[in-house]
């Protein structure tokens, strides 16, 4: 989804709860600022779609909650929300949890093209902040590419970029799944000739 950033006059997190509730829309909440979340593409929803079906069929009955793109996502230590793709939380503290949850082990955003930088760089700074967070994965819309970072043992980020043909596994949930699952039915724009 992208996020593009409101005038409002700042608000204090509780104020923000509280607008946000009465909007049409879904506002991201970061350092006090509002960013409004737009749509995106047709493979953006299609490849969302495949990856959230993905999950919840591997996560079925295991009391682990995999949520899409409306579930809001309170970052570790701060209070700061955002609307990632999707996000899966299997910690206790999120099972009864109704407005937000604050506890995921992974989270997924689908790229587009004005949001790469942002997710790649200062969104990934955001999640990081969590001690639970275990996998972020970026997920291209114009090629079959999967860029999983994975916290190791040591506490340290690690990136394993996944191309078509490749078995990519996500360790927070125990799973592995070919690519092509993620890309099924996507038909990308012809590149132009220069």
């Amino acid at each position: 989804m992208i996020a593009a950033r409101e005038h409002f006059p700042k608000l204090t997190p509780a104020e923000y709860l509280e607008w946000e509730e009465q909007q049409e829309l879904r506002y991201e909440y970061i350092d006090g600022e509002i960013y409004a979340m737009t749509g995106g593409t047709l493979n953006h929803s299609e490849i969302g779609g495949n990856f959230y079906y993905l999950l919840k069929t591997h996560l079925g009955g295991s009391g682990c909650r995999v949520l899409n793109s409306d579930a809001k996502v309170q970052i570790a230590e701060s209070n700061d929300y955002v609307y990632p793709d999707i996000s899966v939380t299997c910690d206790e503290r999120d099972r009864s949890a109704t407005k937000f949850i604050s506890h995921p082990c992974t989270i997924v955003e689908v790229l587009s093209p004005s949001t790469k930088a942002y997710d790649r760089w200062e969104k990934f700074n955001l999640y990081r902040r969590s001690d639970i967070l275990q996998d972020y994965v970026l997920v291209d819309t114009d090629q079959v590419e999967i860029a999983l970072y994975s916290k190791n043992d040591r506490g340290k980020w690690e990136i394993t970029r996944y191309v078509a043909g490749d078995i990519v596994e996500l360790k927070s949930i125990n799973l592995t799944f070919s690519i092509e699952q993620v890309f099924e039915g996507i038909v990308f724009a012809p590149e132009l000739e220069s």
